[in-house]
């Protein structure tokens, strides 16, 4: 279906007299968008890669060898190269944190972050647990953060990066992580959260912490919470 919808895109860019490269521009960059909601990484890349590859194979437009290196930097900016190295692009279950603000009550107006927001599936999720909260998001990726922005106006959605981001004046920061990457989160943590606020972690456990609470609400989606000042468990070291 993305790949038809590419098609469909520059067909019809291209008979309302569009330039080539702003029409492969424009088709290719709906592929790589609509790739988002694939299912795996590689799934992902093979939707938004299918276009160009298949109008080059085609051989329906002529353009210099270099010029296919265009699609390649458009799928770069929705999938950042050293975004790589954070979690892939997975989306919170709707219903994965209900019942959270009973296992870590906040108060009104308070400041949730979610680290690493994607489309904002975590930040829709985290409006339905704290409806009163004051959401914040930050994402790497520019198309990214531009449709989150979209889709959720009623948070405050920047680009940039998670671990260069300041967590301290936040209540609450939610994580989608993966194991490599959780004990650099705690580290951050650790020396950025004030004493009260909360570290919420989707599926993976911060290993080196012991839990305050676990909600278990999605099979196979647990969300490990902790509480500042964290408790490392017995043998191992925070940071």
């Amino acid at each position: 279906m993305a790949w038809s919808g590419s098609w469909l895109c520059y067909g019809l860019l291209q008979k309302a007299g569009v330039t080539v490269w702003l029409a492969l521009s424009v088709a290719t960059a709906l592929g790589a968008l609509l790739s988002v909601l694939a299912g795996t990484f590689w799934r992902r890349v093979a939707v938004a890669a299918g276009f160009p590859l298949s109008l080059l194979l085609s051989g329906a437009v002529s353009l210099p060898a270099w010029a296919w290196l265009l699609p390649l930097v458009i799928v770069a900016l929705v999938y950042p190269m050293n975004a790589w190295r954070d979690a892939p692009l997975f989306p919170t279950p709707a219903d994965a944190l209900t019942g959270m603000a009973m296992a870590a009550p906040l108060s009104p107006g308070a400041s949730i972050l979610d680290a690493g927001c994607g489309l904002g599936h975590g930040l829709r999720a985290l409006r339905s647990a704290y409806p009163q909260a004051s959401l914040h998001g930050i994402e790497w990726s520019w198309p990214l953060r531009g449709l989150t922005a979209l889709l959720c106006p009623w948070a405050k959605i920047r680009q940039g990066d998670m671990w260069g981001a300041d967590w301290s004046a936040h209540d609450m920061v939610y994580l989608f992580q993966r194991p490599e990457t959780m004990p650099r989160a705690v580290e951050k943590a650790a020396a950025e959260l004030r004493a009260g606020a909360w570290l919420a972690s989707l599926e993976f456990p911060a290993e080196a912490l012991q839990a305050t609470a676990v909600l278990r609400t999605v099979e196979g989606k647990p969300v490990w919470l902790y509480r500042a000042p964290f408790q490392p468990v017995r043998g191992k070291s925070v940071g």
